[in-house]
């Protein structure tokens, strides 16, 4: 029987095996499992007879005994090296910073065992990345949203790891950390910037998204207004904000964006209910909407301090070619990003 994502397999002892190790019943019974699979079971606490758990392998058991065998779903695998294209903005023996395409999940998880940027990574960079995040996430320090792009840093070594982490968990309060994000939101602000306060935690119904929550973690965003874009009519109906993190939060700008009234344009799961605003847009900017299939948002900043050298690494990226056709089809003007 399965329960969740777990296979349970009883057996009930029969009398003539009344006395036997545990082991050897199980092995005996359980074909489709190895005896020192089921050894590592029973010494793993997956094992009970009845409601009692067994961590001994050579327990006897007595007749009409039940035996419950909890199988855990399996381990994720390690993450295979897959070569592929990697637009890299810096990279030395510590760390690398590269420009992450939309459609690029960071790590490997549920549904995205293979494929992933770090899967790229173990490619690129072979046995060099750091190890602390774990098996399925070496080298990463923080993550953008499948549908982000922009500028990711990756760590090389411990010490860039632990540095960066540091960094990150300090979200540039008082240290050298720097993020800033393009935004094309729906709606214009009534104000030239401002701040969102609010803190962040799991959607109550569905747990895939994130929400304002009362009893959620600290989130701070600020954005200031770039540029106002007009439709058919002439009135105004989209704008670019450039948003600084305070904070790093799940889907942070656009929970925050979405709860002030002006969500993402291309945001399915935060703007779904402002689909009918392409409507005021000229054709061709309705035209690329309908093909754009994602948020849009862009990391076009990312300031760190190196952890070998502490000289202040500085990068931005212009807007990939989908959200700069965008920019193009609202009527656009030059965005100069060296002083955001």
């Amino acid at each position: 029987m399965t329960e969740g994502d777990r296979r349970i397999e009883t057996v009930v002892v029969a009398p003539a095996e009344a006395g036997e190790r545990l082991d050897r019943v199980l092995a005996a019974r359980l074909a489709d499992y190895s005896r020192s699979r089921l050894k590592s079971l029973i010494l793993g606490g997956h094992v009970a007879i009845g409601e009692r758990t067994v961590r001994d392998p050579g327990q006897r058991v007595n007749a009409n005994e039940r035996v419950h065998v909890t199988v855990p779903p399996p381990e994720p695998p390690e993450p295979q090296p897959e070569p592929m294209a990697l637009d890299v903005v810096f990279e030395d023996d510590e760390l690398l910073i590269i420009d992450k395409p939309a459609g690029l999940v960071v790590h490997p998880a549920a549904g995205h065992w293979s494929g992933t940027l770090v899967n790229a990574l173990v490619a690129h960079c072979g046995d060099s990345l750091s190890g602390i995040g774990g098996v399925a996430r070496p080298g990463i320090v923080h993550r953008l949203d499948k549908d982000t792009t922009g500028l990711m840093v990756v760590a090389k070594t411990d010490r860039a790891h632990r540095s960066l982490s540091r960094q990150f968990a300090d979200h540039g309060r008082t240290g050298p950390l720097e993020r800033g994000y393009l935004a094309f939101v729906w709606g214009v602000p009534d104000r030239p910037r401002g701040t969102v306060d609010k803190p962040i935690g799991r959607h109550p119904q569905s747990r895939d998204k994130m929400a304002i929550r009362a009893d959620g973690r600290e989130a701070v965003t600020h954005w200031e207004l770039v540029e106002k874009y007009r439709g058919k009519s002439g009135e105004p109906v989209a704008a670019l904000l450039a948003c600084r993190l305070e904070t790093g939060r799940t889907h942070q700008i656009r929970v925050h964006l979405a709860s002030i009234g002006h969500p993402l344009i291309g945001d399915p799961v935060y703007g779904p209910g402002f689909r009918t605003k392409a409507a005021l847009l000229p054709a061709e900017a309705q035209t690329l909407l309908d093909g754009l299939g994602r948020q849009a948002l862009h990391a076009y900043l990312l300031g760190v301090q190196h952890p070998k050298t502490k000289k202040h690494l500085v990068y931005r990226a212009p807007l990939p070619s989908d959200l700069a056709h965008l920019h193009k089809v609202l009527g656009g003007g030059t965005i100069d990003l060296a002083r955001r």
